[in-house]
């Protein structure tokens, strides 16, 4: 090739490139770094890194069709769900426990930005470990009448992924109707067969947002949720997928500590409505507001408990970040204490520096993070901002082992527990759900819970962090470069 002729070609890449980039600072113009950081990756690698952009970092405009089936729900919120409608406005109001005035304005927030209903008829049942969590869960599939719907980001086809897909089909033989939904990149292993049998017995499977050339080839805007609602009255919630790693028995040798929720209460609708929701998306099935079905899946619902709870969902097809704005109100709310357990802690400027600001009036501030990686790159980021945390007074500390609980909690009052990990990909990219809680007694278990795996963990010291190699710095810096695509 002639000198001349290379010179046409690079110019030619030199401006397809110039053109790509400004076509990403256009899409990326509310989120201006995370376009500067695909802006460098194109520098780097000109016209393919656009092309790395259009399947990981593309948005896929989800809005319009999704914000029509929430719209449709919404209407029936009054005629058939909200057995209980606080006023909350009233600064009369009562709730049942005292201390939950004080953080009315998280309630409000809540309401106001993700049309989050309060109700305080709910009992929670909390899950540390996946063996407790499946044999329940299993008792009621078992005992389920008339309608299961599951919606998880991965279903393994390991021991507890098939038991849990047999025993499905089986009720769906008995009658039962179900559902099934999961992410296609979080199942990318899962081979659709293994859904075949359950299929042929009725039963109803689908995949959110499949890969396919000239649909969706984006990798971002995973359904990262976990909910499953039997019969319209028992609702999951938390951390936990299916799979053996949940209980340690898979041939990872990774131990792995997570927290998940049983409820049942009027909360439970809201959950079934953020599932249905999911599910009209991806199915492409024509919703129904017929009233038989609206009663079989909104049933009514006899009180059983008194907890306090708000079911808060976000996700790409919303730019509040309702989870994110929520977990700033509660920062901001705390008065003596802010526990934090995650696995993946890369937060965005307003999350970090409301830690900071927490901290430097004095409040206690504690995060817990896993010793032990499941992903070492996003460990690194994650690990990188240790640093950023030390240098305020709060307290980080190293579980021994993947600690994959997503929990924040304020005081001794108010605690949020759910899917939503402290990184901008829980925040901003994935379809998350969170619940948030309002009592003294649950809070008690929850603190209990942390201190628990505090006694086990390692407090990290500024002498300890600022011991690392320069090996380690160094990947630190790259990983937290690109620490808002992770």
């Amino acid at each position: 090739m002639s000198f001349s002729m290379l010179l046409y070609v690079v110019i030619c890449i030199y401006l397809a490139n110039i053109f790509c980039v400004l076509v990403t600072l256009y899409i990326e113009r509310r989120k201006p770094m995370m376009g500067i950081v695909w802006i460098i990756i194109m520098n780097f690698l000109p016209v393919i890194g656009f092309i790395v952009y259009l399947i990981f970092g593309r948005n896929v405009h989800l809005n319009n069709k999704i914000t029509k089936i929430k719209r449709d729900f919404e209407s029936l919120y009054n005629k058939y769900l909200i057995r209980e409608k606080y006023l909350i406005n009233s600064e009369n109001v009562i709730f049942k426990d005292k201390n939950t005035i004080n953080y009315i304005n998280i309630i409000k927030l809540n309401i106001n930005a993700n049309k989050s209903i309060y109700s305080e008829d709910n009992d929670i049942e909390i899950f540390t470990n996946g063996a407790d969590k499946y044999d329940y869960l299993i008792k009621d599939i078992k005992n389920a009448k008339d309608t299961i719907n599951i919606l998880y980001f991965i279903i393994r086809n390991d021991n507890i992924g098939r038991k849990i897909v047999d025993l499905l089909t089986e009720k769906a033989r008995e009658g039962v109707e179900i559902r099934v939904l999961y992410d296609q990149v979080g199942s990318i292993l899962t081979p659709f067969k293994m859904f075949k049998e359950l299929i042929n017995a009725g039963g109803k499977v689908c995949k959110f947002f499949p890969i396919t050339i000239g649909h969706h080839i984006s990798l971002n805007y995973r359904n990262h949720r976990k909910i499953i609602v039997i019969d319209g009255k028992i609702g999951y919630v938390g951390g936990m997928n299916i799979g053996d790693e949940y209980m340690n028995r898979s041939k990872r040798k990774l131990y792995w500590r997570d927290t998940h929720l049983r409820i049942v209460g009027s909360s439970v609708y809201f959950l079934q409505e953020i599932f249905l929701t999911d599910w009209y998306y991806a199915s492409k099935e024509k919703e129904t507001h017929e009233k038989f079905f609206i009663e079989r899946l909104f049933p009514e619902i006899k009180p059983t408990g008194s907890i306090g709870i708000q079911v808060v969902s976000s996700g790409p097809d919303s730019n509040k970040e309702q989870i994110k704005r929520s977990f700033i109100k509660m920062i901001s709310s705390a008065k003596k204490k802010i526990y934090i357990q995650t696995p993946y802690f890369i937060p965005d400027g307003p999350f970090l520096e409301s830690l900071q600001t927490a901290a430097m009036c004095n409040i206690d501030v504690r995060i817990m993070l896993p010793q032990i990686p499941d992903k070492n790159f996003v460990y690194k980021a994650t690990t990188s901002y240790i640093n950023d945390l030390l240098e305020y007074g709060i307290k980080v500390y190293l579980y021994p082992g993947f600690l994959h609980s997503k929990m924040i909690l304020i005081d001794n009052d108010v605690c949020s527990l759910g899917t939503t990990n402290a990184d901008i990909r829980s925040f901003a990219l994935d379809f998350e759900v969170n619940i948030f809680v309002y009592n003294a007694t649950f809070s008690a278990k929850c603190i209990d819970i942390f201190k628990n795996d505090m006694s086990t963990s390692k407090l990290v010291t500024k002498e300890w962090y600022n011991s690392r190699n320069m090996h380690v710095r160094v990947l630190q810096a790259i990983s937290r470069l690109f620490s808002p695509l992770l």
